[in-house]
């Protein structure tokens, strides 16, 4: 009995393991990011190897998991799948990487945690939601908005004193004063290019949530890869002249692309889907702060990153607005699912009535006919159909 009990909790814990594997993985990318640009490989080329390998690794996956559900191709699905690899892969992760280079791999996480709060305002701006300011799940999404916002603003603007937490001495990219330096220089620069790359991805969500509807997730996933793989290569052909800079060897940089291309896009999509098909797609959103937690540590203790003041006051303002927005949303959920639930069983059922006809002075009946439950296709269209009537 105890056994089962707890094979009962760690099943339902295998989401939850599954989020952290997934967001810790997320983090590494910062961490690997940086690491190949010190050793001076071009983020562009980067990224087009990055793509190359995730379409190898997803490609399979959606002809072995979605061969019988996944329907044809039609322009419309292509078009979306395009769109999904320009924004949520060549352009927004070339701009992500750029701002990652003249920022620090804390910064460039702490900004991704606004990529909610700007598809909420964008999905507004484009009529696929309602503000609903007057609700308090509206209230509340307002409110996580202007937060993730405001904390952005700080941690662009507000350094504040240098916060010394612990120290390991461990610089990875040998050259920690440079990149000090460069930080300092380009500091705006780097935010500029991170609101650009987290409003890219932003459009992604609302397209991704688009092409979710009529394709399945692998063979979605696929497609945008297939496609980020096509026009990352061309945008790094024509960046890259020189032949040197796509040469990989077994060093960072074949480490940095297997990486990020097989294990941080390709399975940790995969899990993903697989975690969102279980628990809802709030759920896995839930867990995007602790990417940031994964680069802050790991960013000080191997890269030398500094913490300030400013940027603690930041992070905390831009999780509370994370949490706020999707809290709001899922609050908006339910109410819909149960306004939804309400109407369905209002709806009206004819079941088993007998109508009896009487021909006879004796008032027995000659005819007897049962009006059986109104099918689903004939609900709401006034009228019952002929298979509804049975004669007996």
């Amino acid at each position: 009995m105890a056994s089962g009990k707890f094979w009962n909790v760690m099943t339902g814990l295998k989401p939850v393991l599954a989020m952290v594997v997934v967001q810790v993985s997320l983090g590494g990318i910062n961490i690997m990011y940086k690491l190949a640009k010190s050793d001076g490989m071009s983020m562009k080329v980067l990224i087009a190897y990055r793509y190359i390998f995730a379409a190898a690794f997803t490609v399979p996956l959606a002809l072995i998991f979605d061969r019988k559900s996944r329907q044809k191709m039609t322009w419309m699905i292509f078009l979306q799948g395009s769109l999904c690899g320009l924004f949520g892969g060549s352009l927004g992760q070339n701009l992500y990487a750029e701002s990652l280079t003249l920022t620090s791999a804390t910064f460039a996480a702490a900004m991704t945690n606004i990529i909610p709060a700007m598809a909420f305002v964008l999905a507004i701006v484009l009529r696929m939601e309602r503000l609903a300011i007057g609700t308090v799940a509206g209230k509340a999404k307002v409110l996580g908005t202007l937060l993730s916002i405001s904390g952005a603003l700080v941690l662009t603007f507000y350094k504040g004193v240098e916060l010394n937490l612990w120290s390991t001495n461990i610089n990875l990219l040998h050259h920690g004063a440079a990149t000090s330096q460069q930080s300092s220089n380009d500091q705006v620069l780097g935010s500029i290019l991170a609101v650009v790359a987290c409003m890219c991805f932003a459009v992604w969500l609302i397209i991704q949530a688009k092409i979710s509807m009529v394709y399945p997730s692998y063979s979605g996933t696929a497609l945008t890869c297939v496609s980020a793989a096509i026009q990352s290569v061309v945008y790094a052909m024509c960046a890259e002249k020189k032949w040197s800079a796509w040469k990989l060897g077994w060093d960072i940089r074949l480490l940095t692309v297997v990486y990020t291309g097989v294990w941080a896009t390709g399975l940790m999509v995969a899990i993903m889907s697989w975690a969102s098909r279980l628990r809802g797609p709030l759920f896995v959103s839930s867990f995007y702060p602790l990417m940031l937690v994964t680069v802050a540590i790991l960013g000080s203790l191997l890269l030398d990153e500094q913490l300030y003041l400013g940027s603690i006051i930041a992070v905390v303002l831009i999780v509370v607005g994370l949490y706020g927005v999707l809290w709001g949303k899922g609050k908006e959920m339910k109410q819909n699912a149960q306004v939804d639930g309400a109407k369905s069983s209002t709806e009206p059922e004819l079941r088993g009535i007998v109508i009896e006809t009487s021909s006879s002075t004796e008032g027995k009946p000659t005819a007897t006919s049962t009006i059986c439950p109104i099918q689903a296709a004939d609900r709401g269209s006034g009228a019952v159909s002929p298979a509804a009537v049975v004669h007996e």
